[in-house]
């Protein structure tokens, strides 16, 4: 595979992988209708059905899809029970993201800007049991489910054509671009250059850990740190 055509099998992966789940959510979503379950107005219910469909459905089938294509076995994804050294790495991982979320907001606020927001955060706050439900996804679909793609199937082609750290930094911009997707209100950007930053750790680590399971912790719990903040400044306590 050449360098052009990796890079372009990787923002086609990126992206199509966003039509494709958006493709599966509306048919889900139809077909629900059909019983009489109207999820559009039913925003906890939209948004657990479309974690599923999207991280879990979604990615879990294009990965299949893509590695059957290319004749690929699983071993192009090194997924295995993490060690000491991976248990290690995950801890600093988790540190290290959470640190520089600390040191992101910290140089906005003093910027005097803004970051937008997640629709995830918005329904949250409508509806703070949303968080509770989001948790356990973190890990169980989320991370393993968006490191599958980002890092196992991008950052993994990439990987195969461009040096490392070239690997990983056009895997995170491409990571970090399809938020854009997700957000609301003003500083979008801003929002996306966060996520960049924290993508690089998670691009790292699975390079230098080559086991897919670390960023998906990392990811997982990042995540679930974070809707576990949110529930408690929303509610005022656990």
């Amino acid at each position: 595979m050449s360098r052009v055509r990796a890079v372009v099998t990787a923002i086609g992966l990126t992206y199509g992988s966003m039509i494709i789940g958006s493709v599966v959510v509306t048919v889900a979503a139809t077909g629900l209708a059909v019983f009489g379950i109207d999820i559009t107005t039913r925003p906890t219910m939209r948004l657990v059905s479309s974690t599923v469909l999207l991280q879990g459905v979604t990615f879990g089938g294009l990965a299949v899809f893509y590695l059957t294509v290319r004749g690929l076995d699983i071993d192009f994804v090194p997924v295995s029970v993490p060690d000491k050294r991976d248990i290690t790495v995950i801890i600093v991982g988790i540190v290290a993201l959470l640190g520089l979320l600390v040191v992101a907001s910290t140089i906005i606020s003093a910027l005097g800007l803004e970051s937008a927001q997640n629709q995830v955060v918005t329904i949250g706050q409508q509806n703070p049991t949303v968080f509770l439900l989001l948790i356990p996804l973190q890990f169980l679909l989320v991370g393993p489910g968006e490191e599958l793609l980002y890092r196992g199937l991008v950052q993994g082609t990439l990987r195969e054509t461009l040096h490392p750290v070239r690997a990983i930094v056009l895997a995170s911009v491409l990571f970090a671009s399809i938020h854009l997707f997700s957000l609301t209100g003003e500083g979008k950007w801003v929002y996306v250059g966060v996520a960049f930053v924290l993508a690089l750790v998670l691009g790292a680590s699975y390079e230098y850990t080559d086991n897919l399971a670390v960023p998906a912790v990392i990811h997982g719990a990042y995540n679930a740190v974070q809707f576990a903040s949110a529930y408690v400044e929303v509610t005022g306590g656990l």
